[in-house]
């Protein structure tokens, strides 16, 4: 079993930091954001290696997940054991890559790792958006064992007033916790989807729940995005490869909190993930509110 993380994108949002160096690279304090997203899609029982789906116009993600024995070697021999260490962590990582130079959408990027994916279920992890504690795709895999290995998606509840900015899961509730609300809609229900709404009017939209941007999918998805034709924005969608396969096979949907993970698709986003990280890390939190200065506020 394997995971899939889309990295081909141009990361326009980011210009013109990502001219030159790729938003996958952008450092969350000292690791880039693309190594948080690999140990993460790592974490599941069963998952033996992550497909990087990239581009050929960014080499700097392979040659940072590849093997520098000199450039190891060079910081022992000046003593910086650790650093060599975290170096080789991150070329240890049992990660591949494909490639998508023409992207097309997620669901054409997702179909671009189809020959590494074996005919088994795999994992589809958004790349600028990472799990910390890396639970949240295990507790997916849970729901989905439970339920006769079917497909399952992460969701969130969103404002009524916020649902047309996403995409939008029907269905009904299944499985919720004793003394919470009756819309299912606290951390830990699980949904069984009906259908998918892409950016609905708030007066249309089945439910609350958006797709947060973690899939667990049965291998059935591949054979439907083989013919699966453009959509919305003259892309290949996977959410309507997903609706596809909602008449064929039965599906979940697991809530959890949006909050859980950390944010980095835009600059403001990036930055504020460094500083809930930083705040978060016992050797760095000291000094981070220290060079913030005496003028800003830190809670």
């Amino acid at each position: 079993m394997k995971s899939i993380i889309p990295a081909a994108g141009l990361g326009t949002r980011f210009l013109p930091a990502t001219k030159c160096s790729p938003k996958e690279l952008l450092p969350v304090l000292d690791k880039p954001v693309i190594q948080y997203v690999v140990e993460e899609a790592l974490e599941p029982e069963g998952v033996t290696g992550v497909v990087i789906v990239n581009s050929h116009e960014k080499p700097q993600i392979e040659q940072y997940f590849a093997e520098d024995p000199e450039f190891e070697d060079m910081l022992r021999s000046r003593g910086k054991e650790e650093l060599a260490n975290k170096v080789h962590e991150a070329s240890a990582l049992p990660v591949s890559f494909v490639y998508q130079d023409d992207p097309k959408g997620l669901g054409h990027a997702v179909y671009c790792a189809a020959s590494e994916m074996d005919g088994d279920p795999f994992f589809v992890l958004l790349g600028d958006y990472f799990v910390p504690d890396r639970q949240m795709c295990v507790n997916m895999a849970k729901v989905s064992a439970a339920h006769n290995d079917a497909s399952v998606i992460a969701v969130a509840p969103v404002p009524a007033d916020q649902v047309s900015r996403y995409g939008i899961i029907a269905g009904e509730c299944v499985e919720s916790l004793p003394g919470t609300n009756a819309q299912g809609e606290e951390e830990g229900a699980v949904w069984k989807v009906t259908g998918l709404v892409e950016k609905p009017s708030p007066e249309e939209a089945p439910s609350h729940l958006f797709i947060v941007g973690r899939y667990l999918l049965s291998p059935r998805i591949m054979d439907l995005l083989a013919t699966q034709g453009t959509g919305a924005g003259g892309e290949i969608q996977l959410t309507d490869a997903m609706e596809r396969l909602l008449e064929e096979e039965e599906m979940y949907a697991l809530v959890v909190d949006p909050d859980q993970g950390c944010d980095t698709g835009t600059p403001a986003a990036w930055a504020a993930t460094n500083a809930r990280m930083a705040l978060a890390n016992e050797d760095q939190a000291g000094a981070f509110k220290e060079a913030l200065g005496k003028g800003v506020s830190v809670g």
